[in-house]
């Protein structure tokens, strides 16, 4: 009888002290880019119960919990890496599944306004029970997986060129298993002349109804992408490291280096509906890529990090860094924000995140575009001048503040 008397007494002070508040956190006088909904102006965005509850040109204050001053800063919704590498282990032998290459989500997302960062192959449909016990069931990050059509995952060396533990029904059927997780499915890192990767993914990918990414090409002489586009891909289908040129005759190139332009096979395949991604990582960009395709016309469709220890204290940085990059190479704002929000939840079939619509989960970043004089470089030391980059100053995931840089939220904490 007691305890039911404090609990009513808790309850009844709750009740007097939100008195009037129906949000949660406002975040008030900020400019909002929301690519779905095509916003592109300054508004307030209320947020209770971890989904957005209203946008409106004016939300009085008086009614929130916390009020954000995002005043001169840019509301997006929370970015998505579609690529990333976070099966994080203690096995030294085992590369990007449950290895020491891979890194701990939650210290690499939340101060760079990712809410959400898909891992890109990390983990076969042998290992996938193990990196949702150890990772994704233990991070704040919403952790997703493109399934590698490797069973042990990418663990390097002879593993990822076992063509015979390349099983698409089996990796179909974990796919399906655990769907809630599993967006799709990754090839990568084979050296062999041969589609057999390749079309085992597809096959997967039929079977459970789900995109697949591909990192091709390592063999001598490389295989067409001509071919890989427009023979062997659907629709949807994704291809990352899209502005790379890698030492050695072992992988075609989107740009041709004597002429400069884009190939044509490559427009034909992104009219058919290839997906082109950054997945910029540790050697897998190039400015002798990337300036000519972005003096085309033509754009990435995802920008990602490709984030792994080999990539994030080189010319990758964070998503951040990568986004400002194609800013900085004209491609405006709003498309930036889309390539990083809603273009990646469309890709992975997961169209419940990537915009700020009234009901939608509140996963939420807010930058500034800081002034300056800063530098983008490529791996080769290729190096652009830019004036402007952004930097984050608050993530909300879930309708919660994760991440504040300069404190303000005002209380910075509810009590």
């Amino acid at each position: 009888m007691k305890k039911r008397f404090i609990l009513f007494f808790i309850l009844l002070l709750h009740a007097f002290f939100t008195q009037g508040q129906v949000y949660s956190i406002l975040i008030k006088g900020g400019h909002v880019i929301d690519p779905r909904n095509n916003i592109n102006e300054v508004l307030d965005v209320g947020i209770f119960d971890g989904k957005i509850k209203k946008i409106a040109k004016n939300i009085d204050p008086k009614e929130a919990a916390q009020v954000v001053d995002a005043k001169g800063m840019y509301v997006t919704p929370g970015l998505i890496d579609i690529h990333g590498h976070v099966f994080f282990g203690t096995e030294p032998d085992h590369y990007l599944s449950n290895g020491l290459v891979a890194l701990p989500p939650d210290g690499f997302t939340f101060r760079v306004g990712v809410t959400t960062i898909v891992d890109a192959g990390g983990a076969g449909y042998k290992s996938f029970p193990e990196f949702k016990k150890n990772v994704i069931s233990h991070s704040r990050t919403r952790v997703l997986s493109l399934l590698n059509i490797v069973g042990e995952g990418m663990r390097g060396g002879n593993y990822e060129q076992d063509t015979s533990d390349m099983n698409p029904t089996l990796a179909a059927e974990a796919a399906l298993k655990y769907k809630e997780d599993v967006v799709g499915f990754k090839v990568a890192h084979f050296v062999g002349h041969d589609w057999v990767p390749v079309d085992h993914a597809v096959q997967a990918g039929k079977l459970a109804n789900m995109p697949v990414m591909v990192d091709f090409g390592r063999s001598t002489p490389p295989l067409p992408l001509a071919d890989l586009f427009l023979k062997h891909l659907r629709p949807g289908d994704i291809f990352t490291h899209t502005y790379t040129l890698l030492d050695g005759n072992v992988r075609e190139t989107i740009v041709d280096e004597t002429t400069k332009k884009v190939k044509p096979f490559v427009l034909e395949a992104r009219k058919k509906g290839i997906v082109f991604d950054v997945g910029y990582g540790g050697a897998s960009f190039n400015y002798s890529q990337a300036l000519p395709a972005m003096k085309s016309g033509f754009y990435p469709a995802t920008i990602s990090t490709d984030l792994h220890t080999g990539s994030m204290n080189g010319s990758m940085k964070d998503m951040l860094s990568i986004m400002s990059k194609f800013y900085n190479m004209g491609m405006d704002l709003p498309a930036v924000i889309k390539a990083s929000t809603w273009t990646p939840a469309q890709t992975i079939n997961r169209e419940n995140l990537g915009h700020i619509s009234e009901n939608a989960i509140a996963d939420v970043a807010i930058f500034s575009m800081r002034n300056g004089n800063f530098g983008f470089y490529d791996k080769t030391g290729y190096k652009m001048e830019g004036k402007q980059k952004l930097e984050c100053e608050m993530t909300i995931m879930g309708g919660k503040i994760v991440y504040d840089l300069n404190g303000i939220a005002r209380p910075i904490y509810v009590k």
